[in-house]
């Protein structure tokens, strides 16, 4: 109970607790949202994006899977009729699966088990356990689609599990955001090639790149794939995690 407590405490802090970093999210997501436009937030954990887009008059789908983060984001939206708030996980088809949960630091709980012990060999995940598993409820990115319709903007944060929800997708969408961390490298190339391969049918995608938490992008105009590609293995050997942004060339 006192790692499950520290560990929830800890992700409150980071973030909700810094006021500047509201603020941050607030501008940069304006590029990306207006009032009256739907977003997807898999893998939404405590809920911060949430805040960000609420403010900016978004309405937002928040699908999360770990019961302590559910419990935080029925407490901060619960009576939000602007926030829909679904328990479970998104993946490749709808049925039930198994979360590893890191109790200490849940940020990194995942779906996938190769993703796990691909990161385990990092040292940057030396002091990660997976220490519980849970059964949880599973739909696809389409199923929310013909639930809630059509989002102008996801997020994707689910720790190596990106390749089964963008599999549960058959259409692309407005735009996105993937995760890279330089312990799954190959694996984020993995999903960078779901993108394009979605995106064919719409004009293609162009990409950014914002390490961690910054909220900055470190480029100043959008990449094609070969240009995004480069980029990512030069800061590879920086060990620094970040995100891909994704935004469709012509969008609907």
């Amino acid at each position: 109970m006192l790692a499950r407590a520290w560990g929830i405490g800890r992700s409150l802090a980071i973030y909700h607790g810094i006021p500047w970093r509201h603020r941050q999210l607030v501008r940069f997501y304006r590029e990306f949202l207006r009032p009256g436009d739907l977003a997807f937030d898999i893998g939404a954990h405590v809920g911060n994006r949430v805040r960000a887009w609420r403010k900016l008059g978004a309405t937002v789908v928040a699908v999360e899977p770990q019961p302590d983060c559910l419990r935080v984001l029925r407490l901060l939206f619960g009576r939000d009729t602007g926030v829909t708030i679904v328990p479970g996980a998104v993946g490749a088809r709808p049925g039930r699966a198994q979360l590893g949960i890191s109790t200490a630091t849940p940020t990194v709980s995942s779906m996938s088990r190769d993703w796990m012990q691909s990161v385990s060999a990092d040292q940057g995940f030396a002091g990660v356990r997976w220490d519980r598993t849970i059964e949880v409820t599973v739909v696809t990115f389409d199923d929310l689609i013909a639930q809630y319709g059509r989002p102008a903007f996801c997020k994707i944060d689910v720790e190596g599990f990106e390749e089964d929800v963008l599999a549960g997708l058959s259409r692309p969408v407005a735009a996105l955001s993937f995760e890279c961390l330089p312990a799954a490298y190959d694996a984020a190339l993995d999903v960078l090639a779901m993108v394009n391969r979605l995106g064919e049918s719409a004009g293609g995608y162009r990409f950014n790149y914002s390490p961690v938490e910054t909220m900055r992008f470190v480029s100043d105009h959008w990449l094609d794939t070969a240009e995004l590609v480069r980029l990512l293995a030069a800061r590879r050997p920086l060990g620094r995690s970040g995100d891909v942004y994704a935004r469709l060339v012509q969008p609907d």
